[in-house]
């Protein structure tokens, strides 16, 4: 029973491992200077404290808002 707990742990650290990667890789994409959704400039500061940001702070908190709403029940 060791074996098989042990496979799934390393498997575990494996796929977490493999999808930090994949984040910190998606979050190198160059930002927007406007936002993707209305068109409005995107601060500097913003776009220094959040690298790939696309979306203003007003768009960003609906989107946020939105999917806190319909999130789907488990």
């Amino acid at each position: 029973m060791g074996d098989t707990m042990d496979q799934a742990q390393l498997y575990e650290l494996e796929e977490r491992e493999r999808q930090i990667r994949h984040a910190r890789r998606a979050h190198l994409a160059p930002g927007r200077l406007t936002c993707e959704d209305c068109d409005t400039p995107i601060p500097e500061a913003r776009r220094i404290a959040i690298p790939g940001v696309t979306l203003c702070v007003h768009c960003q908190n609906l989107l946020e808002l939105k999917n806190r709403h319909y999130r789907r029940p488990a």
